[in-house]
Formats: structure tokens, sequence, C-alpha cells
């Protein structure tokens, strides 16, 4: 199995707490473990984008958006490769 690159960070928003910021939860019937967003991360992202809709956002916030994009992206990307890791070893034991 060919593992692509990862996705690359550029920054951490500053609003991201250093403690608690990624939860991981097993998926059910599998145990597979997913990786996500706290819900308080949750929430910024939900702020930004309400004010994205309303108003203009400031520079700052757009960074803060583009950055939680790119966390978003990276734990997709942990999670599809945590799901074909388990779906091969299943695949091998069956």
């Amino acid at each position: 199995m060919t593992i692509p690159l990862l996705p690359t960070l550029h920054t951490l928003p500053a609003t991201l707490p250093l403690e608690g910021a990624i939860t991981i939860e097993l998926q059910e019937g599998t145990g597979t473990p997913i990786f996500r967003a706290s819900s308080s991360v949750q929430n910024r992202i939900e702020i930004l984008l309400l004010k994205q809709q309303d108003s203009q956002l400031t520079t700052e916030e757009e960074q803060e958006l583009d950055s939680y994009e790119e966390i978003d992206d990276y734990l997709s990307f942990l999670n599809r490769i945590v799901r074909n890791i388990a779906q091969d070893q299943n695949t091998k034991t069956i």
C-alpha cells in the first residue's frame, strides 16, 4: 500500500486550544479510531463561517479559518489512512 504525502499545515490558529483540540472516537462496529476536532474548535469554525456569511472577515479571521481548513484536511487524511489500514487488516484476516 502506497501512502500519499501528508497535507501541509502552514500555521495553527491562535485560537486553537493547546489541550483538547482533537478528540479520538471509536467508529461503531469496527473499533477504528476517528480523529475529530473538538466541539470547542467546531464551535469556533461555525462562528467564523456564520460571520463570513453575514459580513466580511478580518484578515486575521480569514487566516484563522484557512488554518482550520488545513487542520480539517489533515484530520481527514489521517482518518482515511487509519480506515485503509483497518480495512487492509480485516481483508487479510478473512
